[in-house]
């Protein structure tokens, strides 16, 4: 994607966030844009990968779906007199590969209730989750490779 497309983004995206849309506010999110961009500079190559505008949309879609359906599950599990947890950590064998997407995955995982990465192993390969209800590891496993590791490798190889 080009720079400016990329800063254009950033703007829209902080005067969505920030719900003010004022020229003054515009032109504070372009600026705060083309610095992260700077920024980063160094760290961005070209690697041949295509972004996909609709399956980033998607895989949001899916991210504010599994929001809205943990926060229901943990206020439930929560709001139980019983309150029958089986809190667990477990490790969940990564496909992505680019530190973006392994950064990507561990932030959804981490905001989604219920869920916290804890850490990824030196060579790349593992991302160890931690799950209020580990119960069943190899279903959560299933679901982070059906959902959002699947949905990430659509939108950015």
């Amino acid at each position: 994607m080009r720079p400016a497309v990329t800063v254009a983004l950033f703007a829209l995206v902080w005067l969505a966030v920030s719900g003010s849309f004022t020229i003054p506010n515009l032109l504070l999110g372009l600026a705060a844009g083309a610095l992260s961009l700077w920024l980063i500079r160094g760290h961005i190559r070209p690697d041949g990968r295509r972004f996909r505008p609709l399956k980033v949309l998607s895989l949001a879609v899916l991210f504010v779906k599994e929001l809205a359906l943990s926060a229901w599950k943990v206020a439930v599990l929560v709001a139980s007199p019983k309150m029958a947890l089986k809190p667990g950590i477990f490790a969940f064998p990564l496909t992505v590969d680019r530190d973006f997407e392994i950064t990507l995955l561990a932030n959804l995982i981490t905001l989604t209730p219920g869920t916290l990465s804890v850490d990824v192993s030196a060579d790349r390969k593992v991302l160890y989750v931690h799950a209020l209800d580990c119960s069943d590891p190899a279903g959560a496993r299933r679901d982070i490779a059906n959902g959002f590791e699947r949905k990430i490798m659509e939108a950015f190889r």
